[in-house]
């Protein structure tokens, strides 16, 4: 089975938002229903179809989460070296063309958000970030061309 890793927060979330999932919405779909049969005919009833269909997604975001949670494996628990670019670190780096510093954790697919330097273990910046060391320099290709780093620090 396919292990999902998230950060202890994440996976707290995702708890959260599987019960709200469970109990608040399948409450309400459940009101929609109830309200969308009381009009009549089901054949042609627009919102009993939209309260099934939001039902039917309700359902496999439930499962969705479930799968994620049986599947979890807190990065906050894992042994993450210094020394080698692993998933949970934090990374600094130099880009090699602009001289710029930048500062990225590598996370599970589930937390990426490149904008707030949340790199996902699965992208190619991610991939290719594995296994460094510090002071190791690498070229990245990306659809975009190729970025040029050097690693300047890995933290927890």
């Amino acid at each position: 089975m396919v292990k999902t890793y998230l950060s202890r927060e994440a996976y707290e979330k995702f708890k959260v938002e599987l019960k709200n999932l469970k109990s608040v919405k399948r409450m309400q779909i459940s009101r929609d229903l109830e309200y969308a049969r009381s009009l009549g005919d089901l054949k042609e009833n627009a919102e009993y179809n939209a309260a099934k269909d939001a039902q039917g997604m309700n359902e496999k975001k439930i499962y969705d989460i479930e799968m994620k949670l049986s599947t979890a494996e807190l990065i906050d628990d894992l042994n993450i070296s210094k020394d080698e670019i692993r998933i949970g670190a934090k990374i600094k780096l130099l880009d090699l063309d602009d001289k710029e510093e930048c500062e990225y954790k590598l996370v599970g697919a589930d937390e990426s958000n490149p904008s707030e330097g949340f790199i996902s273990v699965n992208s190619p910046i991610g991939r290719a970030l594995l296994g460094h060391k510090r002071d190791d320099e690498l070229d990245i290709k990306i659809p975009a061309g190729v970025l040029k780093y050097k690693v300047l620090d890995i933290s927890r």
